[in-house]
């Protein structure tokens, strides 16, 4: 049987990861509340964050932005993770 666990990013009861997705405390929190779905969607969130930043997972410095984005996608915490600024969805250009 799936590990449940209540996601704070779906606000229901969905599957769990199977182990922590990232490192320390925050990756022991996301195991704990945060969805196999909502992780697959902030790994899409997250592709598109680096790209349209031009952000390195090699650099300190993003690593620290990337988990600001975390933060507040998966659990609403801080002033990031909405699209980045200026984004459009392919197909709404003019």
């Amino acid at each position: 049987m799936s590990r449940m666990v209540y996601c704070q990013y779906l606000k229901r009861e969905a599957e769990g990861l199977d182990r922590p997705p990232h490192p320390g405390e925050l990756g022991q929190r996301i195991f704990d509340h945060i969805s196999r779905d909502a992780w697959g969607e902030w790994l899409q969130r997250l592709a598109l964050i680096l790209n349209e930043n031009r952000l390195s997972t090699a650099d300190p410095e993003s690593i620290l932005l990337i988990e600001q984005h975390m933060l507040g996608f998966l659990f609403g915490e801080g002033e990031l993770g909405g699209l980045p600024a200026g984004f459009i969805q392919p197909g709404m250009r003019k």
